[in-house]
């Protein structure tokens, strides 16, 4: 039985521990469906072109873990910000952990999807936006609403800011054999509110893992939104990361992603416009090597005036790793006046190492500002000569370079906790200590 007909199989069985006279029925039922139809995507597909799932399709993943896991915060300890003050909300194999959360209901709700999902308080809340900026013909985002129990509800009121930032940890503990979980995200930000999220998937053994999630996020008028993706997983983990963002007027999202770890990321990034003045940045940083491989395909919609998109992709590619940078722009006719900014830049390390870039635009409006631009190279000699004129061993002065090289991007963290993290693990993965100025 191959995983697209033990996902079937399972469905059937996951109808009998869910109420099946609720409008969310309805929902799964239209979703899986959409999933049998067009099962897992392939290399035939346009948006697929350049990542094959074939071999991560191998493995025998249980779908309901048949193992209770308990995790220590000993074990964990080391993956929390533990600079900052925090909300956390934790998950081990997909069951939420109580013992390592901290929630709150407080002003503002940091709480369970499974609560929103089945409290009739929710129930107007999760009417309105539960499955509403999500792709329903996406055949992995379909994958997930039809199984999605668990996950983080985040509902900001109007004129809120969050305290504190929330860490949303989803930990896989290798009690089976492989492993697959599919988290269920929604984040409703009100008007003039303001709130931070660091994400962070870790697998705690070698076991595989294959993650597929969907976040759906919402921003009301002059909301803003700092949302950090944590993907520095290991060598046998995988992610398929769904993210759809919804912006109404005078809104700000920012989505920084930072790819370091995981054998097989792909990333799938949508911003949708639903007013004037709206700003939306969308952040990258990879760094990998080995066999690895990540997959950015990201979506800009301009469907209304005044707006503004800027999108920045750093890569760094060694040994065999492969990167994949899909970005388009789309300009509707009535978005005047948008401006819309693309840059992925790339640097080869290794002559086995590649990465194929597709930049888009689609524009149907006239008065517009919109550029995009793709560089792949290799480090600048002429730099390293000068550098090691000066006494900076080869290591040490590559790091320095390729720490510049993605510099920008490491600006724009507004938490200088997590800069830092940042800042550590790029020194890491470059093979250095922070023994100078970074």
């Amino acid at each position: 039985m191959d995983l697209k007909e033990k996902l079937l199989s399972s469905f059937m069985a996951f109808e009998e521990r869910i109420d099946v006279h609720t409008e969310l029925y309805d929902v799964r039922t239209a979703a899986i469906k959409n999933f049998e139809n067009k099962g897992f995507p392939t290399k035939k597909d346009e948006a697929w072109k350049y990542t094959s799932l074939n071999a991560l399709l191998k493995n025998d993943f249980t779908v309901f873990p048949k193992h209770e896991s308990a995790v220590e915060f000993s074990q964990v300890r080391k993956y929390f910000l533990h600079e900052v003050d925090t909300y956390k909300v934790v998950f081990v194999d997909g069951v939420f952990s109580s013992y390592l959360s901290s929630t709150t209901h407080e002003g503002i709700d940091v709480c369970l999807m499974s609560s929103a999902l089945n409290k009739p308080k929710y129930k107007m809340i999760i009417d309105q936006y539960y499955n509403q900026i999500a792709n329903k013909e996406e055949s992995l985002t379909s994958l997930n609403t039809a199984f999605a129990i668990e996950g983080v509800y985040i509902n900001i009121p109007k004129s809120k800011v969050a305290d504190r930032p929330v860490e949303i940890m989803y930990f896989s503990t290798g009690n089976e054999a492989a492993l697959m979980v599919q988290p269920r995200n929604l984040v409703i930000v009100g008007e003039n509110s303001h709130v931070q999220i660091i994400e962070r998937h870790q697998s705690l053994n070698e076991n595989p893992v294959l993650t597929n999630s969907v976040t759906e996020i919402f921003a009301q008028k002059r909301a803003i939104v700092d949302y950090y993706k944590i993907q520095n997983d290991n060598l046998t983990a995988n992610l398929i990361d769904n993210t759809y963002v919804s912006q109404q007027q005078e809104s700000s999202v920012a989505v920084n992603t930072f790819s370091f770890g995981g054998k097989l990321i792909r990333n799938n990034l949508n911003f949708y416009h639903f007013g004037e003045r709206i700003v939306s940045y969308l952040n990258g940083i990879t760094i990998i090597g080995e066999k690895q491989h990540v997959d950015h395909y990201t979506l800009v919609q301009h469907a209304t005036p005044n707006c503004e998109s800027h999108q920045d992709y750093k890569g760094i590619f060694s040994d065999r790793s492969t990167g994949v940078f899909n970005g388009k722009i789309y300009v509707e006719k009535e978005a005047q006046k948008t401006n819309a900014f693309q840059k992925n830049n790339n640097v080869l390390l290794s002559d086995k190492a590649t990465i194929n870039a597709k930049p888009q635009l689609e524009i149907f409006a006239d008065d517009v500002k919109c550029s995009h631009g793709c560089t792949i190279g290799q480090l600048d000699e002429s730099a390293m000569f000068y550098m090691r004129q000066r006494g900076i061993p080869e290591k040490e002065a590559k790091a320095l370079l390729m720490y510049a090289f993605s510099n920008a991007i490491i600006e724009s963290i507004k938490i200088p906790e997590l800069k830092q993290r940042i800042t550590k693990i790029i020194a890491k993965k470059l093979g250095v200590k922070i023994g100078f100025d970074l």
